[in-house]
């Protein structure tokens, strides 16, 4: 199986930090206006990883997130899978309902409200990483309805590899914190392409 994000260089992730940057301005005009309060959102880490050194690199296998599933199609083809911790969930989609956050946070605390904000909030957030990754490149790519998976992080990876592990090893990490006075979370975007769009990703770029 070709993995060619496992040989990726400073100059491909310089390149893909300025996307993120982007995407995160892009983001923080929409989820100020779903939260209806002013957000900060930090530029985005990017970094390679394995597969299967995700629970390790974030909260550990047992720690209860959301995973929110985006397939990508076009001139790209793969899916990008936003992870969050199920507390700073949580604090997102009750800020967005206007609920009362709970003193005890389980995955049980989502109700179907939330589970919808939660998935609207990760598909608006996708969607303005894309939106700067076509303004960069040029490339068309449409994005599916988003799919929402609430368990332990292990558990939601194993699925991934599973379903997506043939796309490659490794995937691309943007890591980001987004906050204002009352919320301060963390994001997890990892992007999973398959071998010809990646090619095609960093043709595109110039690269």
């Amino acid at each position: 199986m070709s993995d060619m994000l496992s040989s990726v260089d400073p100059m491909h992730l310089d390149a893909f930090r300025e996307i993120g940057n982007i995407g995160a301005g892009n983001a923080v005009t929409a989820l100020s206006e779903i939260l209806g309060n002013r957000i900060e959102m930090d530029i985005p880490v990017a970094r390679i990883v394995p597969f299967n050194s995700i629970p390790d690199i974030l909260y550990g296998a047992e720690t209860p997130v959301t995973g929110v599933l985006v397939g990508m199609s076009g001139d790209m083809d793969g899916y990008m899978l936003v992870i969050m911790r199920i507390d700073d969930a949580m604090k997102l989609a009750t800020r967005a309902s206007g609920t009362e956050l709970p003193a005890v946070i389980t995955p049980e605390s989502l109700n179907e409200n939330e589970r919808g904000a939660v998935t609207e909030i990760a598909n608006i957030l996708v969607g303005s990483f894309f939106t700067a990754i076509c303004s960069q490149t040029g490339l068309t790519v449409r994005l599916s309805v988003p799919e929402l998976a609430v368990d332990m992080l292990g558990a939601i990876l194993n699925v991934a590899i599973v379903e997506y592990g043939m796309l490659g090893e490794s995937v691309l990490l943007l890591e980001t914190r987004f906050s204002d006075n009352d919320i301060d979370v963390n994001g997890n975007f990892f992007l999973i392409p398959d071998y010809q769009s990646y090619k095609k990703l960093i043709q595109s770029l110039g690269i």
